[in-house]
Order: structure tokens, then C-alpha cells, then sequence
């Protein structure tokens, strides 16, 4: 497993800056720009100004665009929901932190899944950033193997979740469990976890959404604090 301590990475060719402009707020849709590339200091300083990476072809395939969603699901301090059946079924289930990351993420870009976008470029591109220490994973493990897991970019208090899949049922709810556990159990009130986009599901366990001008304002808090300790 490599080291926590995230590692410094040269800076973007690319500026990022106009996401922070009220032009961009104004903007009708969710795609702000395309083109650009996966490296990982381009993929940084994209996430500290709001913006993620997507393909726009079928599967995710080229060309890259940039996404800023006009309205962001996140979850925060206090609003995660465990339901009395999911406390339940948590004692099946044994859950680590950065033990298979490249098995979570096959398992996300696995191409039979609904809406797959994960191409072989992305899963290299964070598959760099876990080794440097910014992308992390949490595994949900049974008596039959990796039975879920998400992974995502913990960016000082922002934690940016990528993608989520399970193989049994409540291992990614157990997944995510853990994930708020580790970013706001150490006095992180004040940090997010992004999942993007909301979805029914999501909403079910807490996630609210946030108009693109709050989520920067909360983004700007986030990235103010300190890395969660279970992530260092």
C-alpha cells in the first residue's frame, strides 16, 4: 500500500481560474469546458475550482470534458442517514481503507453497469493519484471477496467521491458509511464529501443538493481544513 502523505505534484498546464467567475454560474449547463488532459496536477487544481473530469463520447470516451454541475449533491457533517437495517447488516461485512484500489476501481468501470464512464485512461490517470497519495478507496470485504468499495480524491478537507458499486446488498451503503465516519468523525464539521450528482438513492442516505454558487463557497471553507486523519 503506498504512502498516505500526499506528494506534490508539478502544477497544470492549464488554469482553471474562470471557474470561479460568476459567468460560469450563470451557465446553463453543467459542462464548462473540454479538452485539457489527465495529469495529476491538472486533475488538482480542476477539483479545488469545482470541476471534475468525464468523457463525452459513449462509455466515457474522449474528448474530455469538464463538468461544474449546476447543482451539486454533497453530503455534510450531521446528514448522513443509517437506516436501523443497514446497522443491522453492517456486522457481515469487514470495511479497510486503501487495501485494493485497483480492484474498486475495475469493479466501478466494470462496462456492464448502468451509465458506465470509467474509460482505462481514467482508472490510470487516479490509479497515479492513489500512488501519490491523493486518491483513496475503502473496501467492503465478505466471506466471498471485495463485496464493494468507492474511491475518490481527498483534497485537504474536500474528499470528492468518484464512483460506487456493490456486489452484495448494503456493501457500498457500508462503504460510504465509512467514508463519513473517517472525513468528519476528527473535528471535520467544516469538510464535504462531493458525489457530484445526486440520485434518489443518495438523497436516501443524505446527500442534499447545492447550487454551483453555494458549492463553491463550501468548497472554499473545505479546502481550508485539514486532511482527515484516517486519509493521512
Amino acid at each position: 500500500m503506498p504512502s498516505r502523505a500526499p506528494a506534490p505534484v508539478p502544477p497544470s498546464r492549464f488554469d482553471f481560474g474562470f471557474a470561479d467567475s460568476d459567468e460560469v454560474d450563470s451557465m446553463s449547463g453543467d459542462l464548462v469546458i473540454a479538452g485539457g488532459d489527465l495529469e495529476p496536477g491538472t486533475l488538482l487544481s480542476a477539483y479545488r475550482h469545482g470541476i471534475f473530469p468525464m468523457g463525452l463520447g459513449d462509455g466515457g470516451a474522449p474528448p474530455l470534458g469538464w463538468w461544474s454541475p449546476q447543482v451539486r449533491g454533497v453530503l455534510l457533517a450531521g446528514d448522513h442517514h443509517v437506516s436501523r437495517s443497514l446497522r443491522r447488516s453492517r456486522a457481515k461485512f469487514e470495511v479497510t481503507v486503501d487495501a485494493a484500489f485497483e480492484q474498486v476501481v475495475s469493479a466501478c468501470a466494470d462496462p456492464q453497469r448502468d451509465g458506465a464512464w470509467i474509460t482505462p485512461q481514467i482508472a490510470r490517470a487516479y490509479g497515479r493519484l492513489h500512488e501519490l497519495g491523493w486518491a483513496h478507496s475503502v473496501e467492503v470485504w465478505d466471506d466471498e471477496g471485495l463485496a464493494g468499495g468507492l474511491y475518490g480524491l481527498s483534497i485537504a478537507g474536500l474528499f470528492a467521491g468518484e464512483s460506487m458499486f456493490h456486489h452484495r446488498t448494503d456493501a457500498g451503503k457500508i462503504a460510504l458509511w465509512e467514508l463519513v465516519r473517517i472525513v468528519f468523525d476528527d473535528h471535520g464539521h467544516d469538510r464535504i464529501i462531493d458525489v457530484q450528482w445526486n440520485t434518489p438513492h443518495l438523497s436516501t442516505q443524505g446527500v442534499r443538493d447545492l447550487p454551483r454558487r453555494a458549492y463553491r463557497r463550501r468548497l472554499d471553507v473545505a479546502l481550508r481544513q485539514s486532511i482527515p486523519a484516517g486519509l493521512r
